[in-house]
């Protein structure tokens, strides 16, 4: 058939067909990666050590109940771990020492346990800035006892015996620090966050103490408790000996419940080398940009081994989905095996190379403080291609190549530009050739400028129905993306595709062009070198690696709009073009006048007649060389195009050169020297557009919408989530521009159908589901000397919110007072009067819970005479977490034995309105010495200082203990999910004034 004559010729049906085959050959894969996880070996043991049978096993075991800091699973869970390394390695005839201190003797023991029950910390959390001023806002302090459990294997290249007893920093290389935590919150299991964490743990400390598997540098092996409530246990973790060793280290944590374990962040190019190992590497620099810059909010023990010790390493995660973060469903029924794998695979491979690793790369001068000597690494830029190669290089490459484009790029179009214009074919920005006429000077019309805006003014429209879409979502049904991301996306790339062609195909009918993607490509051009300048500024100053998709995003469409000029090398000259499309007569006139003028001219042959020569010498060797496959019609000259016609009547040549002269084709209406154009180069220039962009940039899009879709529960903004989906779909698919005109109807017409169907679900559907449920956050608050119990819930505000309190039966009768929550933009906290709760056994069996109030907390507090100074003794039953809190700022505070260190600061910079206690034992007694500032003109310092005294309880494990969160479980929709608020679940309280 005809239309198959050419199948890559720059016709509708082929460039339909082949961009079509292309773009779901790309986005097909990057969504099968995104939401499959590879599969686990089915033989359970794929390395020395290693069985994942075991591993599952251990899983299912950690995460039986919640096992929070202060709950008694968690010390449960402590002592099966310490049980169970223990046997890990007894089985491997290892033998090990242990001990609960740094003192004891381990000469030369290949492993040993740490139980540490003695490490404390004192430290301040920063305020937010102040919004009137410099400065921050009061924060707060913590005061925390540790009880981590460390595991030290040695290494072959160690330094022998108990080095860690020694006031002095261990010799050789430095060792490689695992660190994962072993607390849940209170309301979730800790399955992937982070169960998954601590048994790749486990297996790591079982493979390298396997016969042969000893490592040549030493593992620390961290398993940390009380990350949950302020990385508590990985700040405890600084103040032991052992902390002094590692120059590297991996963290795995969870921040959803399963997928893929993804590489959030890295310190440096040369640790990421040794996750380039992994078989299938999951990672790109953006998401560790966007926790430098704080625009992602939540943070892992990451930050407290790279701050506070100055090691280099990985942040290794779950991130999606978040709906199941914290809450119950963060089990072993909603994970899998796959994603144990995938973290477990990911984290011995890595650990392996830097274990192995012998060369000086992490061994250098320490920066002091207390930090590693481990030298200074690079910025880099990662990210994967599908999941199968890790690209890795220096943030500094990239700024190079970056300047590089911004200077040669525009260059090399230049010197082009010149060519064209100096062999008289530059076409682009041509209206018309200058000629003599018989009645005087005239000039060829050449229709160059058609379509020069055409590409700009189709852009911003279909970007701004895009972005109009987001605010239409905004509006009527923000939270939709909660459960329904790809809907969104398909409804926004569907219409963006469809305003696209439909005003292209328009343009194209009214004033139709040859040069729709050479302008197109031409404004892709000038739009990327000012995006490019941009990024170039951002890795420059701001050290963002993120921007690597727009370096290679400019470079693709560099080549293509070179190639676009390169095109026009095909054209004849334009003066030949007007000599060849004028009237004979007018050409016979023009020439005599020509030859009056110059009459030097005489001598040699006209152009015309030169043309005519060259064209009959190539017809007689058309005739000479013809064969089985020379078309029948003298003068029928094939071509690539389906829709061609002839660009001249007849007529408009001389008799004699109509049989001569093969007939020139062009696409519909176009320029009648786009015959000349190749119809091939297309294909080049959409390859080498189109996958560069679909991959880097629709890699980064897939997990920017893994980490925002469902954060609107936590606050987020609900338009930045939809814009940014907006910005994704027009860069992902903006390729497609030069050649969108072309398309046929049948796709864009299935994509408008599409559009329609997925606008009325999004504007009309229920945005959450029992998979994709609303997190709303749960405290329960007791004034324990009125008895006065208040049960609270925050999260989005209005019908949903609403929703859920008003299915409670307690709630009948009752108005919950609703106000805008401190936790974050957008929510909403509703409280009203709880069911009692019963987490402190009531002495006088059978009596109402309210009647032992007063004996949950004691405490007392005393004065120190002339002084802005108090003493608190205080502690509260059946728990060991409280704090003290300040209706003014302290600037000063000491608790009994803690521990000094010059690392961390006590009191934040506004100073601390609250002091949060942790004991590793119950029902502890603190004693806390608070200073604190008195009031201009107090000169007598007999300002007075008052506040609240606060126990936390936060063990849910037993049904009956919080009566008012069983019923919120028991009765709210199914679409809802309940997870913490604050540090505990029942907070009682008893107010002071000194």
């Amino acid at each position: 058939m005809k239309i198959f004559s050419n199948p890559i010729a720059f016709t509708p049906l082929p460039v339909t067909i082949i961009t079509t085959i292309v773009y779901a050959a790309l986005i097909i894969p990057l969504l099968v990666i995104h939401l499959v996880v590879p599969e686990a070996p089915q033989h359970g043991t794929p390395f020395a050590g290693v069985n994942l049978t075991e591993a599952w096993q251990d899983l299912q075991t950690l995460s039986t109940n919640f096992h929070p800091f202060n709950s008694r699973k968690n010390d449960e869970v402590r002592n099966w771990l310490l049980t169970r390394i223990e046997s890990i390695l007894h089985q491997n005839g290892i033998s090990s020492s242990a001990s609960a201190s740094v003192s004891a003797s381990a000469v030369d023991s290949p492993v040993h346990v740490f139980s540490d029950i003695t490490s404390n910390v004192t430290f301040s959390i920063q305020g937010r800035l102040k919004d009137d001023g410099p400065g921050r806002e009061p924060g707060l302090s913590v005061y925390f006892e540790g009880t981590n459990i460390i595991v030290y294997v040695r290494g072959s290249g160690d330094e022998p015996g108990d080095w860690w007893t020694a006031e002095k920093k261990p010799k050789g290389k430095g060792g490689v620090l695992i660190n994962a935590h072993y607390d849940s919150v209170s309301t979730g299991f800790g399955a992937t966050d982070d169960g998954v964490g601590v048994v790749t743990i486990l297996q790591l400390v079982k493979h390298f103490t396997t016969n042969g598997q000893q490592p040549k540098r030493g593992i620390v092996a961290l398993l940390n408790n009380g990350e949950e409530d302020a990385l508590n246990g990985a700040r405890a973790f600084t103040r032991h000996p052992i902390s002094q060793f590692p120059h590297t280290f991996v963290n795995l944590d969870g921040a959803g419940a399963g997928g893929r374990a993804t590489l959030l962040r890295a310190t440096d190019t040369e640790i990421v080398g040794f996750y380039q190992r992994t078989t299938y590497p999951f990672a790109t620099i953006l998401t560790g940009d966007l926790f430098e810059r704080g625009i992602v909010r939540s943070q892992t023990d990451y930050v407290i081994f790279k701050g506070i010790l100055g090691l280099r390493g990985l942040d290794v995660d779950f991130m999606e989905p978040r709906a199941r973060y914290h809450t119950e469903q963060d089990d072993t029924k909603h994970t899998s095996i796959d994603s144990m794998w995938h973290m477990l695979s990911a984290t011995l491979s890595t650990v392996q190379g830097l274990a192995s690793d012998t060369s000086s790369t992490f061994d250098d001068e320490s920066t002091g403080n207390g930090k590693a000597p481990n030298g200074e690494g690079s910025d880099a830029v990662y990210f994967d291609i599908f999941s199968r190669v890790l690209a890795v290089f220096r943030l500094q490459t990239l700024f190079a190549f970056s300047v590089t484009l911004l200077t040669v790029a525009p260059l090399i179009l230049i010197v082009i530009g010149a060519i064209l214009f100096r062999v008289d074919k530059l076409y682009l920005f041509s209206s018309s050739k200058h000629q003599l006429q018989s009645e005087g000077n005239g000039s060829v019309s050449l229709q160059g400028w058609r379509g020069i805006f055409r590409d700009p003014i189709i852009f911003v429209l279909a970007s701004a129905g895009v972005v109009g879409l987001a605010f239409l979502i905004t509006k009527v049904n923000p939270y939709i993306v909660y459960s329904s991301p790809y809907a969104v996306w398909i409804m926004m790339i569907s219409a963006w595709f469809f305003i696209t062609w439909f005003l292209s195909r328009a343009a194209d009918f009214v004033r139709p062009t040859a040069f729709h993607r050479a302008y197109a490509l031409l404004w892709m051009f000038a739009g990327g070198w000012l995006a490019l300048v941009v990024a170039t500024v951002f890795e420059h100053r701001q050290k963002f690696g993120g921007v690597y998709c727009i370096v290679f995003y400019f470079a693709a469409i560099s080549l293509a709009t070179a190639i676009a000029l390169l095109e026009l090398f095909g054209l004849p000259r334009k003066s030949e073009y007007a000599v060849e499309i004028e009237p004979p007569e007018d050409r016979q006139a023009a020439s005599l006048q020509s030859e009056s003028i110059s009459s030097g001219r005489v001598l040699g042959s006209s152009t015309e007649e030169q043309s005519r020569e060259a064209t009959s010498h190539s017809h007689d060797e058309e005739d000479a060389d013809a064969t089985e496959s020379t078309s029948l019609l003298r003068n029928d000259r094939p071509t690539t195009f389906a829709h061609y016609t002839s660009p001249h009547s007849p007529h408009d040549q001389e008799p004699e050169t109509i049989e001569a002269k093969p007939e020139r084709k062009v696409f519909g209406e176009e320029q009648a020297w786009s015959w000349a154009l190749p119809t091939w180069t297309w294909l080049l220039q959409f390859l080498l557009l189109a996958p560069i962009v679909v991959v880097l940039v629709g890699q980064i899009g897939l997990l920017a919408l893994s980490g925002i879709y469902q954060t609107l529960a936590d606050g987020n903004s609900v338009l930045t989530v939809y814009i940014a989906l907006a910005v994704l779909t027009v860069l992902i698919f903006a390729p497609l521009g030069p050649f969108i005109h072309r398309y046929t109807y049948h796709i864009p017409t299935f994509l408008l159908l599409v559009f329609v169907g997925t606008l009325i679900y999004n504007l009309v559907a229920f945005p959450f589901s029992p998979n994709n449920r609303l997190k709303l956050r749960f405290i329960q608050t007791v004034d324990l000397d009125t008895g006065l119990n208040k049960v609270s819930l925050t999260g989005i505000g209005g019908t949903y919110l609403d929703a859920a309190i008003d299915s409670l039966p307690s709630v009948a009768g009752q108005q919950p007072k609703c106000s805008e929550s401190s936790y974050g933009t957008g929510l909403t906290e509703c409280a009203w009067n709880g069911l009692p709760p019963r987490v402190v056994k009531n002495s006088l069996p059978g009596a109402p819970p309210s009647s032992g109030y007063a004996d949950w907390l004691s405490f007392n507090v005393m004065r120190s005479p002339n002084r802005t100074e108090a003493h608190f003794r205080l502690w509260g039953r059946a728990t060991r977490a409280c704090k003290i809190q300040f209706h003014r700022p302290i600037f000063d505070f000491h608790v009994d034995g803690a521990a000094e260190d010059k690392r961390f600061q006590t009191v934040a910079e506004g100073g601390s309105k609250e002091i949060r206690l942790w004991s590793r034992t119950w029902e502890n007694a603190w004693s806390v010495t608070v200073r604190w500032k008195a009031d201009r003109g107090d000169k007598r310092r007999g300002s007075g200082l008052d506040g609240r005294v606060v126990c936390l309880w936060s063990d849910d494990n037993e049904t009956g203990v919080i009566p008012a969160l069983d019923e919120i479980r028991h009765f709210a929709p199914d679409w809802v999910a309940i997870t913490k608020l604050g540090d505990g679940l029942v907070e009682g309280s008893k107010g002071f004034l000194v």
